[in-house]
């Protein structure tokens, strides 16, 4: 995948299939330890231990289908050849958690990509599912949570055509704001 924001998106989507109504983002530049991480949380029903051992196999998938998944196996892929890391976490029953770490100056670490428009879309495809997502790095923090953000309208869809453009540009604001000069591809 040509971008961190498609990675997202494949991840999240493995998340809402196996029945997750809160999804967690999380996505940290620390420039100091030269590190972008990438934290998707679910409250899905989780792996037992034996998916857990071969899902990074790109012939392991629990889709009828197809025979083949390959969104985990390309994000371990694309953090091991910049110098990271896939690690995943599951309990059948519980959710679980993917983390994938990246060297933020190493050559062929991928993008962030357009994060605002893949989980504004998610959102809007998803409006019963709560998201949070968090940004953080040396120049601040950022959150945004649909529960929140759903309060605040009393009663109006979170997927109506103009709260989805809002969505979208403060999303991108929190974005620039926090990795703008951080990550090289963010315009601050």
């Amino acid at each position: 995948m040509k971008d961190i924001s498609l990675h997202l998106l494949d991840i999240i989507r493995n998340s809402t299939a196996a029945g997750a109504r809160n999804i967690k983002v999380q996505i940290l530049a620390d420039i100091n330890e030269d590190e972008l991480r990438i934290i998707i949380e679910d409250d899905g029903i989780g792996m037992d231990n034996e998916l857990l051992e071969r899902v990074t196999n790109p012939f392991t998938t629990t889709r009828t289908t197809r025979k083949i998944g390959m969104g985990i196996p390309l994000l371990k892929a694309s953090a091991e050849m910049s110098s990271g890391e896939l690690k995943i976490d599951s309990v059948k029953g519980k959710g679980t958690v993917v983390c994938a770490t990246f060297k933020i100056s190493h050559i062929d670490r991928p993008p962030l990509g357009d994060i605002a428009s893949t989980m504004t879309g998610l959102i809007a495809a998803e409006p019963e599912i709560e998201f949070i997502l968090n940004l953080n790095s040396d120049n601040g923090s950022f959150k945004f949570d649909t529960t929140e953000i759903k309060e605040k309208l009393g009663g109006v869809p979170i997927n109506e055509i103009e709260v989805v453009y809002w969505i979208r540009e403060f999303i991108e604001e929190g974005i620039k704001s926090i990795f703008g000069g951080v990550l090289d591809e963010i315009d601050s």
